[in-house]
């Protein structure tokens, strides 16, 4: 077995845990065989948007296709 990461980033306007399921859900959407995601960096933006944006940097494994 052969597995690939990408670094995905989530948002949400309802938190860090809202914008982690955001990344995940998105690679279980486009991605075959999605086994396992780690969070690595949190973020919130606040500048540019109204009220907050969280954001969940998170690194997505999948396995290669034979």
């Amino acid at each position: 077995m052969v597995y690939k990461k990408i670094t995905m980033i989530g948002t949400s306007d309802d938190g860090f845990e809202a914008a982690v399921d955001d990344a995940v859900d998105r690679a279980e959407d486009t991605l075959n065989n999605v086994k396992w995601a780690t969070t690595e960096n949190l973020g919130v933006e606040i500048a540019e948007v109204d009220g907050r944006e969280y954001q969940a940097e998170v690194e997505i494994a999948f396995e290669l296709d034979e």
